[in-house]
C-alpha cells in the first residue's frame, strides 16, 4: 500500500487514497552536461537515454518535480487570493479561513465513521471500531476541512483577480486502442484514462467521482478504462479484468464494471459467470471466453503499458496525459479538467 495523502493516525502503513503493489529535468534541452574531446553530451541526450533505460523511473521523476513546483505555486496563489479576500472583509487571513471553512465543512457522522471502518477493516490490525473511532473521526474531519478550504479557493479563483497558470505540465502520451472500454464523445477535448483494478477499494471510491465528472461535463469528457490488476494483493483482480473484456464482447462492459465493483469480495470465476447471466449475457459464450483466458494477454499488455508510464498504484488517472494518483476528491479532477478546457 502506498500513501497518497496525509495518513490517518492508525498505523504508518494505512493508505487512504490508493492501492499499490509496492531530481528530473532541469535547464534547456541543449544545455551541455559533459564533453568528451570535441563531442558534447546535452541534457536532451540524458533525458532520451534515461527514458529508454527506465521509462517508469523517468516519468516518476518528472512528475514529482512538477508536483513539487505546482504544489508550491498553488499554495502561493491560494495565500494571495485569501489575503485579498480577508483584507476586503477587514479580517486576518487566518480568521477569514477559519470562518469560511467552518461554514463549509460538515460535521462527520457516526455512520460515516462506521462506513470508513468497514471499508478499511483489513487495515485496522485487529482493532475494534470503538478503539478506532476517535482517530477515524479526526482524519475524516481533517479531510472535510481540507475539502472546504479547496472549495473556498476555487470560489476565489472565480470571483477574485484572474489567475493564469504558465507552469508547463508534464504529459504522458497514452495510446487509446479501439478495444479499450470507453464512455463519452471520442472527440471530446478532455480524455480521462483510468488505470484501475476491480478488487481495489480505492478504485471503488473513485468510481462515483468519475461518474459525477461525466454527468457534469457531458460531451466535453471521454473516460477510457485500462486494466492494472495488482495481483500481489488482489488475487481475483486479474481474472476480473479478463471478465470485463468478455462482458465488453456482449456490449455489457460498463454494466459489468459496476457489478464487479459492487461485489469486490466475490470476484472468483464462479461469481463472475453468475453476474454475466444476471446481466442477461449469453452465459455459455461468457464462460468460454473467461475459461479460455481469451483476454489475458490484453490485460498483461495494459499492465505493461501502465508500468512504462510510471503507474504503480490504483487508481491512477491521466487527464489529457496529466497523471493523478489515488481516489482524489471531485474538486481535484474538476480543477484539472477546467484548466484543460480553458486552453
Amino acid at each position: 500500500m502506498k500513501h497518497m495523502a496525509k495518513v490517518l493516525a492508525l498505523t504508518a502503513v494505512i493508505t487512504i487514497l490508493a492501492c499499490s503493489s509496492s531530481p528530473a529535468q532541469q535547464g534547456s534541452s541543449e544545455q551541455p552536461v559533459a564533453r568528451i574531446g570535441d563531442r558534447t553530451i546535452t541534457m536532451k541526450d540524458l533525458e532520451e537515454r534515461w527514458t529508454k533505460n527506465d521509462p517508469a523511473e523517468h516519468a516518476e521523476a518528472v512528475r514529482k518535480l512538477y508536483e513539487g513546483r505546482r504544489g508550491a505555486l498553488d499554495d502561493i496563489i491560494a495565500d494571495m487570493l485569501i489575503a485579498d479576500a480577508a483584507k476586503a472583509k477587514k479580517m486576518t487571513p487566518e480568521a477569514y479561513v477559519d470562518a469560511e471553512v467552518t461554514k463549509r465543512a460538515k460535521k462527520i457522522t457516526d455512520a460515516e465513521v462506521v462506513a470508513f471502518y468497514q471499508s478499511n477493516i483489513g487495515q485496522m490490525q485487529g482493532r475494534s471500531l470503538e478503539q478506532m473511532s476517535p482517530a477515524i473521526n479526526r482524519f475524516l474531519t481533517q479531510q472535510e476541512e481540507v475539502t472546504a478550504r479547496q472549495a473556498l479557493v476555487t470560489e476565489l479563483k472565480k470571483t477574485g483577480p484572474s489567475v493564469k497558470i504558465m507552469l508547463d505540465v508534464p504529459r504522458a502520451a497514452i495510446p487509446v486502442e479501439t478495444a479499450d472500454p470507453s464512455v463519452g464523445n471520442a472527440k471530446a477535448p478532455v480524455t480521462i484514462v483510468e488505470f484501475s483494478d476491480f478488487q481495489c477499494p480505492f478504485c471503488l471510491r473513485a468510481a462515483p467521482t468519475l461518474k459525477r465528472l461525466r454527468e457534469t461535463y457531458g460531451d466535453k469528457v471521454r473516460i477510457v478504462w485500462k486494466d492494472f490488476p495488482l495481483t500481489q494483493i488482489h488475487p481475483q483482480a486479474f481474472k476480473a479484468a479478463e471478465a470485463g473484456h468478455c462482458a465488453a464482447d456482449q456490449g455489457k462492459f460498463w454494466e459489468f464494471h459496476d457489478k464487479m465493483f459492487g461485489n469486490q469480495q466475490a470476484l472468483q470465476p464462479e461469481f463472475l459467470k453468475q453476474y454475466a447471466k444476471d446481466a442477461g449475457m449469453d452465459g455459455s459464450t461468457f464462460e468460454t471466453c473467461l475459461d479460455s483466458s481469451k483476454y489475458a494477454e490484453r490485460v498483461r499488455d495494459s499492465v505493461a503499458a501502465g508500468s512504462a508510464l510510471g503507474v504503480s498504484s490504483t487508481p491512477t488517472v491521466f487527464v489529457n496525459g496529466r497523471m493523478l494518483e489515488g481516489a482524489q476528491p471531485y474538486e481535484v479532477f474538476a480543477a484539472v479538467i477546467d484548466e484543460e478546457l480553458a486552453k
